[in-house]
């Protein structure tokens, strides 16, 4: 697909923002937000991954993940300031990666921490500083995204649920510590699912044939421990709430202050509709 450059909001409103768009719904959102605040924008596409609508009307480049020096150079082109990165992305082999000269470099400088998808992140990111920009978090450009404390929509866990609840929490954080996931699918004490490089669909996709009779299960989603809340904190949304209600679960659990909730009044009306309980937890550091 062909890039397109077009001028949008002024200088004085802030720093130019790229946004490394993934899938999902959260680039577009960013982009009207930064865009009405009068910031110019500029979205890198990633072939693949990216809804082409989300670059509808905006300057943009389509690119691989390889091809990191490119990517880089047109920033500097573009007169970025800053920098985010906005939702999912399906990590790439190495052989669909095809590393240009840039990314091979950093691949063989970050050498086993690249293992991880947190370590890769960080290291990312560091790249993307060293070459002058500002990384910023999405929730510093979104602030009502962040989840906070307490009931989403009318239900609540119960004592069996809160049970649960925390049985996931210690699952998901051991998992966050060893950079695999940051979720896990719990029901009455027992470990039904837990997150890898599949994602939260996939391990909710999985339960639903595991699901044990009584009470249904609970989807707890933590950020990993010394996670960097500029990249990758757990995110949910409505379709998260279907999916966890199509598995038979019955409530889920993000962590407040540590995880995305994107559009709360539509998850809460999702949520009270199909009788599942959502809340925003706090969890000690």
């Amino acid at each position: 697909m062909a890039d397109t450059k077009q001028s949008t909001g002024s200088p004085a409103a802030g720093p130019k923002l790229a946004i490394l768009a993934g899938g999902g719904t959260l680039p577009a959102r960013i982009a009207e937000a930064v865009r009405g605040q009068g910031r110019d924008v500029f979205v890198v596409a990633f072939d693949g991954h990216t809804d082409p609508q989300t670059v509808a009307g905006l300057p943009h480049l389509w690119s691989r993940f390889g091809a990191a020096g490119t990517i880089l150079r047109r920033l500097h082109d573009e007169g970025v300031g800053e920098v985010v990165l906005a939702g999912p992305v399906r990590r790439p082999s190495f052989t669909e990666l095809m590393p240009d000269w840039r990314t091979a470099r950093f691949l063989a400088r970050v050498g086993t921490r690249a293992l991880g998808d947190d370590g890769l992140l960080r290291a990312v990111v560091r790249e993307v500083e060293e070459d002058g920009f500002r990384v910023v978090g999405l929730h510093e450009l979104l602030r009502d995204l962040l989840t906070v404390a307490g009931p989403v929509g009318r239900l609540m866990p119960d004592a069996d649920a809160e049970r649960d609840i925390a049985r996931g929490v210690e699952v998901a954080r051991a998992l966050g510590a060893l950079d695999v996931g940051q979720g896990a699918v719990v029901q009455q004490g027992i470990v039904l699912a837990v997150e890898a490089i599949e994602g939260t669909d996939a391990m909710l996709g999985r339960c639903a044939g595991l699901i044990r009779p009584g009470p249904g299960g609970v989807l707890v989603k933590v950020k990993k421990p010394k996670q960097d809340r500029r990249i990758d904190l757990p995110t949910m949304g409505v379709t998260t709430v279907e999916r966890a209600a199509a598995s038979g679960l019955r409530g889920i659990a993000v962590e407040a202050g540590g995880s995305l909730l994107v559009d709360r009044a539509a998850v809460a009306e999702a949520a009270d509709r199909l009788g599942l309980f959502v809340v925003g937890i706090e969890i000690p550091q």
